[in-house]
């Protein structure tokens, strides 16, 4: 029988078809804020990693940190269970804690303002109906093996637009 978890008895029996489970770090920077910016992904299943990254030339730290997210779940082509490991608060709290919230308040913080990146919040928001999302919180220059590599590959990315 297919790719699957089996379900039922064995009269009723249906295979229940299995999420594939990736691993991702993310990362972004910026050469001042407002300034150029880089992002960066890692993107790991199955033993085998995918990198992404790219850039901006007038952005802020955290439009990078968010972008790398959303550019890496913008890569999956179908549903997936996605753990994420970020140095960003902005963006584990942002998904996991404060979404709701701001769905509920028609995209506006609890200052009753308008949420900042709303065009990228709004991209996760609907890939994080696709998708079964955790994330994880790291500490930032921290020796994070796939952190530091993430940073570098984004600081790297802001580099270049700096010299744009």
């Amino acid at each position: 029988m297919g790719d699957g978890i089996r379900v039922g008895s064995v009269d009723t029996m249906y295979t229940m078809p299995s999420q594939p489970s990736f691993t991702l770090f993310t990362d972004g920077a910026c050469l001042g804020n407002p300034g150029p910016g880089g992002w960066a992904y890692i993107l790991q299943h199955d033993g085998e990693e995918i990198i992404d990254s790219g850039g901006e030339p007038n952005t802020t730290n955290q439009r990078m940190e968010v972008t790398a997210v959303l550019r890496a779940l913008e890569s999956l082509t179908s549903p997936a269970i996605v753990e994420i490991y970020a140095d960003s608060q902005y963006v584990t709290k942002g998904l996991t804690e404060w979404m709701d919230g701001w769905l509920a308040k028609n995209w506006k913080n609890t200052a009753k303002k308008p949420v900042k990146n709303q065009d990228l919040w709004k991209r996760l928001a609907q890939l994080r109906e696709v998708h079964n999302i955790t994330t994880h919180w790291i500490k930032g220059h921290d020796g994070h093996p796939e952190n530091e590599r993430c940073d570098t590959i984004a600081s790297t990315e802001a580099e270049k637009y700096a010299q744009k």
